[in-house]
């Protein structure tokens, strides 16, 4: 549920609640990758959708 928009990027803001287990797991691998953790949630919705067929690129 998108709760405001961000003009200067076109991006949305969203609470998002996760269990700490998760949590932990996702910080990990976006150290791993050099991503913030933001980003990791990103490019793992991105790939999600267009492995489904949700999302063309």
């Amino acid at each position: 549920m998108a709760k405001e928009k961000d003009n200067s990027t076109n991006n949305k803001t969203f609470l998002l609640r996760v269990d700490s287990e998760t949590m932990e797991a996702v910080e990990k691998w976006a150290a791993d990758e050099f991503r913030s953790v933001n980003g990791q949630l990103q490019w793992i919705i991105a790939e999600a959708l267009k492995k489904n067929g949700r999302k063309k690129k």
